[in-house]
């Protein structure tokens, strides 16, 4: 059974994606520096994760929007990849075992908008439309 219909609704779908995932990122550093929506269990945090707390809140914020999306998913894909190595890894190399999944996930999802782009419903989008043509 072929899906090609699904083919037109490509660029609104690729922004959900976007959209939801950079939400989900944003989440996570509000998490760490405003305890919303949920306390993170670690205080005072140590200078690592108040970086990755600054990518997470100003990457996840951008891709959600869709500004500077291809840049703040790159740099969100790498802090993740950063974030797997050190933190999950080491307690065991199966993903399901050290609790990696959703870091690798982000980790590849923002590594295909860095690649794809923002798709549909973007500030960046809204740019290139109304650039002038030269």
């Amino acid at each position: 059974m072929e899906f090609t219909w699904l083919s037109r609704w490509q660029p609104q779908l690729l922004a959900i994606l976007r959209i939801v995932t950079g939400l989900l990122f944003l989440e996570h550093g509000l998490s760490k520096f405003f305890g919303f929506p949920v306390p993170f269990p670690v205080h005072p945090l140590p200078t690592l994760l108040v970086a990755a707390g600054v990518i997470e809140c100003v990457a996840g914020l951008l891709i959600t929007i869709g500004l500077f999306t291809r840049l703040a998913a790159f740099i969100a894909s790498g802090e993740m990849a950063v974030a797997y190595w050190m933190m999950h890894f080491p307690k065991s190399p199966w993903p399901i075992a050290n609790m990696g999944e959703v870091a690798i996930l982000f980790c590849f999802v923002f590594l295909y908008l860095a690649a794809a782009g923002p798709g549909a419903w973007s500030i960046d989008g809204a740019r290139t439309r109304n650039a002038p043509i030269r």
